[in-house]
């Protein structure tokens, strides 16, 4: 096993797939963790669709799938936020509308202006990451790299108010934090999030990348900075441990993953029992 890991280590796509999985599965975490306690945690389910929607716009266009899908991402996450808080329309119906309205679009126009007679196949790849992630490019590697430091970097500096707002949004917004900014670059911010980790895990499987290192990690732990940090553990540990297998194995690496963080969940939800027996 050792000598075929060290073969595959030569391989220049291996590395890079490591990497991207470091990164996406690191990004995740952290904001899976105020996604979960803020129960926004299925704006990752829409917003995955929804780049669904524009990759499939981009092949359609034939533009650059990263830099289409980034900005469409990032602007449905903001409509997202804006009808969320409109009355007439509650938050889990506008995630409703926007995933499977994007979903439908994007399908309905692979079938239409697709070249590729494999449609099937691409959709499947789209939605479910199965080998994305081991054809990356040195670009697509930058690409994920910049996003990811621009995500973690964003977190740190505002831990205290993203904590804030997470837990009490009116007492933070009494104290002088402005709660809606901060709720804004949480979408944003999960916007980026969604985009890098396509590559991953797949459009259908993204929201598996978000909610089950958080909820693995609050079966154990109580404190805000506790979770954050066992969940972080958890999802790069899980990413690792699916890629490895998913080159050792030849399985679909999306769904590898997301079984290895079912997994660990199982685990730790036994774990709090036996801590609470």
């Amino acid at each position: 096993m050792f000598e075929t890991l060290t073969y595959y280590f030569q391989f220049d796509f291996v590395k890079y797939a490591f990497v991207a999985g470091i990164l996406v599965s690191l990004c995740a975490a952290l904001l899976g963790v105020c996604l979960v306690l803020k129960r926004y945690s299925m704006i990752g389910d829409g917003l995955s669709h929804v780049a669904f929607g524009a990759i499939a716009i981009a092949a359609v266009l034939k533009l650059a799938p990263m830099y289409f899908t980034l900005p469409v991402t990032i602007v449905a996450a903001v409509i997202l936020l804006r009808m969320g808080q409109n009355s007439k329309i509650k938050g889990d119906a506008a995630i409703a509308m926007l995933s499977v309205g994007a979903l439908a679009m994007g399908y309905l126009l692979m079938n239409v202006f697709s070249t590729n007679a494999n449609i099937s196949g691409d959709v499947c790849t789209t939605l479910f990451g199965s080998t994305s992630i081991l054809t990356l490019s040195a670009t697509d590697v930058y690409t994920c790299i910049i996003l990811a430091a621009v995500v973690i970097t964003a977190y740190i500096l505002f831990y205290n108010r993203i904590f804030a707002v997470t837990f009490d949004e009116n007492f933070a917004s009494a104290t002088g934090t402005k709660s809606s900014v901060y709720n804004f670059s949480l979408a944003v911010l999960t916007a980026l999030v969604i985009v890098i980790a396509m590559n991953l895990v797949g459009a259908l499987l993204i929201s598996a990348l978000i909610i089950f290192p958080a909820l693995a990690a609050m079966r154990v732990f109580r404190s805000f900075r506790s979770v954050t940090i066992c969940a972080s553990v958890i999802s790069v540990g899980c990413s690792l441990a699916g890629i490895l297998v998913s080159v050792l194995a030849d399985t679909p690496v999306g769904a590898t993953i997301v079984a290895a963080d079912i997994c660990i969940f199982i685990v730790f939800a036994i774990i709090g029992k036996i801590k609470k027996a």
